[in-house]
């Protein structure tokens, strides 16, 4: 295992600069997600770790080597791909031994490398099939497989899941984090999607426009997103935001009331961000409002309502799923000012309420 230090990374194409001096810790052994919508630099920045693209300025270091200048050969590290690229013609036996055998390694041990990795990847029944053969989640079972082989200090993961549908990528979630489980590798896994990030990682990191917006724990950044950023992007559906204004240590709330702050917060305009799931419903809360159903997404065990203000806001609550809500019924709501979360003008995090 290894852990991964990047030192005010840049990367530019020119004039353009797409990652803007990155500073990060990649603990040996952790799981750490790199997330962002497209465009962010997450892929960039992977694999600039992976030696596949070059570094504009400071420097990368995998355990105690710096490796700007080593190719990625010689990284000690495997990188598994959005496509599987397997060779057609060979078998998954073949596909997992090629690199191994072009590396002039003893047949036993090539062997009982790919014997381990078709043992922790469950695929032994597939080890004579030709890809054309598999489904893609098996495909991709066999992508990872050659990334095992090689047992590498550094596992990297970029998007590997997007190729799948729905079901096949909960079950490849479930799978992948059973993996790091057994294997203790340390793995940085580049996604989209923050469903795969909550779900896998042992921390997480927010990328935005080439930068880094938040690290933490999935629990962390869920509970203490620190600018409205994170706090709209982690967590569906998202927070909703509600402008705000603060005079004298009161900050009024629009269709709600006022909340006492005390020395919390400076005059002037902020963000109250509530999560769907912490608005009460009902009008036993110290500020509340009525409002109106426009709209009732019914999940089974719970559901998520869509409410209008009197202000004419549309915010999103969830219901546990027992009460039966219609298009256009009356819907007392209430809002807990701890349960809340406040931004100030910069849209950076107020700890107004925060233990």
């Amino acid at each position: 295992m290894a852990g991964v230090t990047l030192n005010k990374v840049v990367k530019d194409y020119g004039k353009l600069e797409v990652i803007h001096g990155i500073d990060l810790e990649v603990h040996s052994g952790e799981f750490l997600v790199l997330v962002g919508p497209s465009g962010c630099g997450k892929s960039t920045l992977l694999r600039m770790i992976a030696g596949l693209e070059e570094i504009s300025d400071g420097t990368i270091a995998i355990g105690d080597r710096i490796v700007n200048d080593l190719p990625a050969a010689r990284r000690n590290l495997s990188m598994v791909f959005q496509s599987y690229a397997l060779y057609p013609h060979m078998s998954v036996r073949k596909n997992l031994a090629f690199g191994l055998s072009n590396l002039k390694m003893p047949k036993d041990e090539i062997e009982r490398r790919v014997s381990e990795a078709a043992r922790v990847l469950q695929i032994n029944e597939l080890m004579d099939r030709k890809p054309r053969q598999l489904s893609g989640g098996q495909k991709q079972r066999v992508a990872i497989g050659r990334a095992i082989v090689r047992e590498p200090e550094l596992f990297l993961f970029d998007e590997p899941l997007s190729n799948l549908d729905a079901e096949l990528r909960v079950q490849m979630r479930v799978e992948l984090a059973g993996l790091y489980n057994r294997l203790g590798t340390t793995m940085i896994y580049v996604t989209h999607d923050q469903v795969e990030a909550m779900t896998m990682a042992t921390r997480i990191v927010v990328l935005s426009k080439g930068y880094i917006e938040q690290v933490g724990t999935p629990h962390e950044l869920y509970t203490r997103p620190q600018n409205t950023f994170v706090a709209t992007f982690i967590g569906s559906p998202k927070m909703n935001m509600i402008e705000a204004v603060v005079r004298g240590g009161t900050v009024s709330v629009p269709d709600f009331g006022d909340i006492a702050l005390g020395g919390g917060a400076p005059d002037g305009k902020i963000t109250v961000g509530v999560r769907p799931e912490q608005f009460e419903i009902g009008s036993s809360g110290p500020i509340t409002t009525q409002s109106e159903v426009t709209l009732v997404e019914y999940l089974g065990s719970e559901m998520y309502v869509h409410t209008r203000l009197p202000s004419g806001r549309i915010v999103m609550v969830k219901d546990a799923g027992k009460a039966e809500h219609k298009i256009g019924d009356k819907l007392p709501l209430s809002l807990i000012p701890e349960h809340a979360h406040y931004f100030d003008a910069d849209n950076r995090r107020l700890p107004i309420f925060d233990a």
